[in-house]
This record gives C-alpha cells, structure tokens and sequence, in this order.
C-alpha cells in the first residue's frame, strides 16, 4: 500500500465552507477538538458528526497480532487493503478481554486522501462470553482516522453496558511489527464542537462502499453455475441474547474454489449468524485468494424469499474484475468432501 496522500485541514475546511476563519486548524492539538462530519455515504453511525475520542473517557486499549495483511489493490471504490488478525489482549478500567482469531480490517483510500475503514472482530471476555464488533471510521487522512465502535454483547451480562454509550477511538495497523494497536474512549459526555468541523468530502465520480448486503430482486433466478467453493470451519461462537437478538459465529478456517474462479479460501472472517433477531440468519464476510494472487472479498448473506445472495470485490484491473459488476446468487451450505460445499451462480 502506497503512504496515504495528507490533506491540509484547512483546505478542507475552506473547500467545505464550514469554517473559513479556522484554517489555522493544522497541528495535532487543533485536531483533538475539531469535530470531524462524515460524508452522507459512509456516515459510521455518527452523521451529526465524530468528536476526537482522546476528549472522551478511555474504555480500554488493546494490542492485536495480524495473521497477514493483504493489498487487494483498486476496487470500484478506492485503493482497498485487507488485514486478518490473530489474538489480541483487550484491558481497561472496566473489561478484560481476548480478541479472538480471524477478526477483519478492511481499509479503503480514495484517491483525495480520505480514508474508509469497516472491522469486524469477535471478543470473549473474562466472563467467557462473547461479544461482536462491526466498526465504521473514517478521516481526512491517516493521520486523523476516527473509529466509531460498535459493541453487541449479552444484554443481561456483566459487560451488557457495552451495548449503549458511544464509543469512538484509533488504531494504527503496523505491517513490519504484525500488529494492530487501538484505543477506545466513551464520548457521550463531548460537546460538539460546530466551530471547529471538518466535513469529509468524498469523489463524486467514485461510487459509495456499501455497508449493507445486497437485496436481491423478486424474481432472481440462478443462471450459469460459475464456481463451487469447499469451505472448512473454526469452533462455533455463541452470543445469547445479544443486542440483535441470539448470534452464532462460524468462523473461516480455509478450504478451495474451483470454477471460474480458481484458488483458496484465506483464514480469516466467519458466518456471522442470526437466531432469530433483526439481522439476516446467515452473513458470511470471508476473503479468497486465485491461483494468480488476486485477493476477492466476498459476502454472501440471506435475502428472504430469494435466499443466499453473493457480492464481490477485487481489483479492477485483474483478471477477476468482472466479478464486481453483475448479479450472483448462491446454493444453500451442504456438506461436501472436507467442509461446507457452497455453489455459485449468475442470476438470470
């Protein structure tokens, strides 16, 4: 991955119009209580705008190994880096933790700088249960990268006042050390500071990352079978009445694609399930990698009525691009020889 483009906060804030007279904005201490406003197309669940999390209350920090990260090169929607991490120590005042094998980063670069990030991790905590994260950040560059966090943990456990408050914090990926540091804080109680905001400006000519599945059309039906993959799983991961109701996580252990598309799956990710709560039963996020290097992120998650729905994403300029574009719909999971037989179709 190439060093992240750095943007003048005050240009931004002069391109902005937000705040003319506060171009001085350029120092470390002059972000720490700039108010960061996401663009309307990856909003990370704060659109009112992220506060600097160092102003808030730090609820813990935490030290990750990395099993690999991995340059997945320019997708549709930016330069896309995707990081698979091993254990981790989590401590604060309040929660001791493990960050489990297997979690995922994924961090997207536009070509003015800003900075995407999407993670996914899965935490047991010392009162051995679980705990999911999906977290949402992003920043005018590397430099400013805020995280927002999102906890779902058991609602009558003993760390169940993770699931309320808002939580924003860092992390910083180092690929020589293998590692992933961040910190987390509770800024509930920061004032907004609408003065000093920097609005994150996004290319209008570069298309938004999703952050939801795709929903399929009434009607889709599977065309050409383009590839059958065997998948091998972890341990089940089991979090009782959750935020989102009952969960279940699979995790990704490995396993091959054959096809069209021919290579491995990549440890890492899982099947986030759903038992019976708001999200859908089945949403796996996994990552393969071809014979020739490419790296393809895949989701493949229940829409109801139609069933499992793939989607794709991998460089624009490999020999698998076009699985960015079209329409694919997916067989149930059955058991094949080593692991989980998953076809996979274009829908016609």
């Amino acid at each position: 991955m190439p060093s992240n483009q750095n943007l003048s906060t005050g240009s931004l804030l002069l391109a902005a119009g937000l705040c003319g007279s506060c171009a001085h904005l350029d120092t470390p201490a002059d972000h720490a209580v700039a108010l960061l406003l996401p663009s309307p197309a990856w909003d990370v669940g704060m659109p009112d705008g992220i506060p600097a999390p160092e102003r808030g209350v730090l609820v813990l920090e935490a030290e990750v190994r990395l099993d690999a990260v991995y340059d997945v090169g320019r997708t549709p929607y930016g330069l896309r880096q995707a990081t698979v991490t091993q254990e981790g120590t989590l401590t604060g005042p309040k929660i001791q933790a493990e960050l489990l094998p297997g979690g995922l980063d994924f961090q997207l670069v536009l070509v003015n700088g800003v900075v995407e990030v999407e993670q996914i991790f899965v935490l047991r905590t010392s009162d051995q249960n679980h705990v999911i994260m999906r977290n949402a950040g992003t920043g005018p560059s590397a430099d400013d990268l805020r995280i927002v966090y999102d906890f779902e943990a058991p609602t009558a456990g003993e760390f169940a006042w993770l699931n309320s408050g808002k939580y924003v914090g860092r992390r910083v990926i180092d690929s020589n050390a293998r590692t992933m540091r961040f910190t987390i804080y509770e800024v509930s109680d920061v004032a907004a500071e609408p003065a000093h905001a920097i609005r994150i400006e996004k290319p209008t000519n570069v298309p938004p990352q999703p952050w939801d599945y795709r929903h399929a059309d009434a009607g889709e039906q599977r065309g050409e079978e383009i590839l059958t993959e065997i998948v091998t799983l972890g341990r089940s991961q089991r979090l009782p009445n959750g935020k989102r109701g009952n969960r279940n996580v699979i995790p990704i252990a490995g396993g091959t694609v054959t096809g069209l598309v021919t290579g491995k799956v990549l440890f890492g990710g899982a099947d986030y399930q759903s038992l019976g709560g708001g999200a859908p039963p089945i949403d796996a996020r996994y990552l393969w990698q071809t014979t020739e290097g490419d790296v393809i992120i895949v989701r493949n998650t229940t829409n109801p009525g139609i069933g499992l729905v793939p989607t794709f994403e991998t460089r624009v300029d490999g020999k698998y691009a076009w699985l960015n574009a079209g329409r694919y719909l997916s067989s149930n999971p059955g058991m094949g020889a080593g692991g989980l037989s998953i076809s996979m179709f274009r829908s016609k």
